[in-house]
């Protein structure tokens, strides 16, 4: 469970986003910070031994810096009003498939997969549904999986309109051809965040995605 003041200063950073504010709340944003970081890790340590591309991670390596760069945004608030970390194989840098935790009051969520890959792996994540379809199929249809995710999310933003050109508009698998990044999310509740379970939650929660990252990630390699 994250800590009430944690969920807290993320609702008034909300309506506080600004350098004045955030510079005299420091004190707890450091303590939010930190609370996020020993989940993270905690985290890290329940489920690592259940995938071996977490071994050795830390929180560290996972967790995204608060600042903004507002250089080429409308939008000039200096802060993120969320907390977020992606635990994948080397770290948030990484060119691989991971999960994701996005902590923000009213639009928390759990999940993961891989966004918007570079070109080169995109082609490679196509092929490989195109190979192995029913493989593909049986992951994103699978009790666990739409259980906890429903689907993968096909909003517009990832997806392209048209099935790619380099395959027919009649393949079994042009739903998923047409995507552009390969993620699946489910919601958090405020209460959830603040619930003992949200650790075993979430853990759950990456266990049903786990197949899919080893898909994708196999796709890369």
């Amino acid at each position: 469970m994250l800590q009430p003041n944690t969920i807290r200063f993320l609702q008034n950073l909300q309506k506080n986003n600004n350098k004045p504010w955030f510079e005299s709340h420091r004190e707890d944003y450091e303590a939010a910070k930190n609370d996020f970081e020993d989940f993270i890790n905690s985290v890290i340590v329940r489920y690592a031994p259940q995938d071996d591309d977490l071994a050795g991670l830390v929180a560290k390596q996972c967790m995204f810096r608060i600042n903004r760069d507002v250089r080429f945004s409308k939008n000039k608030s200096p802060y993120k009003s969320n907390m977020g970390a992606s635990l994948s194989r080397g770290g948030k840098k990484s060119p691989f498939a991971g999960y994701y935790i996005h902590i923000e009051p009213g639009k928390s969520f759990v999940g993961g997969g891989i966004w918007m890959p570079e070109p080169a792996d995109v082609k490679k994540i196509r092929q490989e549904i195109d190979y192995c379809f029913k493989e593909f199929s049986d992951i994103i249809t699978s009790k666990k999986f739409v259980g906890v995710y429903k689907d993968l999310d096909r909003s517009a933003e990832y997806s392209l309109v048209n099935t790619p050109k380099e395959y027919e508009k009649d393949n079994p698998a042009a739903a998923d051809l047409k995507l552009k990044s390969w993620i699946a999310i489910r919601p958090v509740t405020d209460e959830e965040l603040a619930s003992k379970d949200l650790l075993k939650k979430v853990t759950l929660s990456f266990g049903a995605l786990q197949p899919l990252l080893r898909f994708i990630n196999r796709s890369i390699e």
